[in-house]
């Protein structure tokens, strides 16, 4: 996916966000905002969003002096999610579909997203998963289940912390056995990292990989040799996430997106209303689906 205009305002939006989060000094949040606005002028459009924001967050690095500047929200979200879990693993297992009641919280989980609000509550979170389990999903849960009858190797792409709880359910559902889970190389905003997989447990059930990337998203030119092996051959990959979807929509691969439409440009380039819960894929070529059209 292409960069817009319209991401422009979202980029110095997010750098002076975490620049006051970061860093005390009025003159720094100048400085930097300053920086964005100057690469965004030069920036190639032909690139996905998640490569600025691994720039922008590289610089913020380099003036705190600070490799993970979101560690102590990061370990917020993940308590926060973790003390949500036995009730979110009850709903699993006392609703009449497993499989759709874990998708749907799992994309519930998509909200705790740092890169379009700075400030996720529990109480939006608890909405979330109120929406996600009474809304209609946008995409076909047909297509999902066919998908994972005829896969014998998963790539599950995660998103944030706090949210890779939510994933918990889904791989519980699909089986642990079969799938591997992503997480980025590096720290960036608050997506999840190997830290985040630990303490929530994830490396105590599935086979936990990181991707070798700091970039808020899959970009995998940037990515290790290990993760491009195993991303081409998987049968499915499951992406989480605005950045998963903004990196990897234009490659032809067997994924499907599992997401929040948090903004109007990714609502436009999926063709789905802002706000929706969505389940889509761009790619059915690349591996074996029903002739079903999202």
């Amino acid at each position: 996916m292409k960069t817009s205009l319209d991401c422009m305002p979202c980029f110095i939006r997010q750098a002076l966000e975490t620049a006051r989060l970061v860093l005390a000094d009025k003159a720094d949040h100048e400085r930097i905002v300053r920086e964005v606005m100057g690469w965004a002028a030069r920036m190639d459009l032909s690139q996905s969003p998640p490569r600025m924001a691994q720039r922008i967050h590289r610089r913020l690095c380099e003036l705190t002096g600070d490799k993970d500047p979101y560690r102590a929200a990061k370990d917020h979200q993940n308590q926060m999610a973790l003390k949500l879990l036995p009730e979110l693993r009850d709903q699993v297992r006392q609703s009449g579909d497993a499989l759709m009641t874990a998708l749907r919280l799992s994309i519930a989980g998509n909200i705790i997203d740092m890169g379009v609000n700075g400030h996720v509550t529990e109480t939006q979170v608890r909405v979330s998963i109120d929406r996600a389990l009474s809304e209609r999903l946008v995409g076909d849960i047909a297509v999902l289940r066919h998908a994972l009858e005829n896969a014998a190797h998963i790539l599950y792409l995660t998103d944030n912390a706090g949210e890779i709880v939510f994933d918990r359910l889904l791989v519980e559902e699909i089986g642990p056995q079969r799938v591997t889970v992503a997480v980025r190389g590096a720290p960036i905003l608050n997506d999840a990292t190997c830290a985040d997989a630990r303490a929530v447990g994830l490396v105590d059930m599935v086979t936990v990989i990181d991707n070798g990337s700091d970039a808020p998203g899959t970009l995998l030119e940037d990515c290790s040799p290990t993760f491009k092996k195993q991303f081409a051959s998987s049968d499915l990959i499951l992406a989480k996430g605005q950045g998963n979807f903004e990196s990897l929509s234009d490659e032809a691969a067997p994924v499907i997106f599992l997401f929040q439409a948090k903004c109007p440009v990714i609502a436009s380039h999926a063709q789905v209303p802002q706000g929706s819960h969505v389940l889509t894929w761009f790619h059915p070529e690349m591996f074996k689906l029903p002739a079903v059209q999202s």
